[in-house]
């Protein structure tokens, strides 16, 4: 990339950053693709024609999750709900600009699951562009942690091939803190040591005991959604 291009794509990033914030999102940041060489997507090439991913945050109310006891309230659950909408629109109006500028654009909604022989999936994985794109460490709890809003946020991905500067991942800043595994009612969060990302998310988390306990609490009609919420609270960043 020559220096009169290089410097096109940082005034595009600056544009965008302001409208990405200007349209109610509270984190951004471009991922460079080829650091998730290897990531499991849905469908296996989703990756194959782009090489960033914008990664957008919206945070969560403090007042709503702090209702959260013994499991999630009607109140954080629209939270979720609301944030999730949000995050769609704003990924919408991402992909259609960088789309007008001659890109090609792929937005991945923020709550998406798949059904295939491994149970439901999502096409991407959010947490791990958000932390190729710098926003933040994938914590014990297998959640993005940020360093100002801890894991009260939900993200939303838009892939693209336009040449925008990307961020620099972050090391996980978890230390000896064991919080969010003493917090979860199911023991699915196992703890360990990492210093980037664990190699597996199985080391460090069990998905399907997590996955029935948000199954009992979406059968709630005052829930009606996989939302928990409890290692979220329980989390001292933020």
């Amino acid at each position: 990339m020559d220096d009169r291009m290089e410097n096109g794509m940082k005034r595009y990033l600056h544009d965008l950053e302001k409208k990405v914030y200007d349209w109610g999102a509270d984190i951004f940041g471009v991922a460079d693709l080829s650091l998730l060489e290897g990531l499991t997507t849905y469908p296996a090439d989703l990756l194959s024609e782009f090489s960033r991913g914008i990664s957008i945050g919206v945070v969560l109310s403090r007042n709503a999750i702090e209702t959260i006891t013994d499991g999630p309230t009607p109140l954080y659950a629209f939270q979720y709900k609301a944030a999730n909408a949000l995050l769609d629109i704003i990924a919408l109006r991402v992909a259609k600009y960088i789309e007008k500028l001659g890109f090609p654009a792929l937005p991945i909604p923020a709550s998406h699951r798949l059904w295939n022989e491994n149970g439901y999936v999502g096409s991407i994985s959010h947490k791990a562009v958000a932390r190729a794109a710098g926003l933040g460490w994938i914590g014990k709890s297998a959640l993005l942690v940020t360093p100002k809003y801890g894991p009260r946020i939900r993200l939303s991905t838009v892939l693209t091939d336009m040449p925008l500067p990307p961020g620099t991942p972050m090391a996980c800043r978890c230390g000896t803190c064991s919080k969010c595994i003493e917090a979860c009612l199911v023991g699915a969060i196992q703890g360990g040591e990492f210093e980037d990302y664990p190699l597996k998310r199985e080391d460090i988390f069990i998905a399907q005991r997590c996955s029935e306990k948000l199954d009992e609490f979406a059968r709630n009609p005052d829930i009606g959604v996989t939302v928990c919420g409890i290692c979220i609270k329980a989390c001292p960043y933020g």
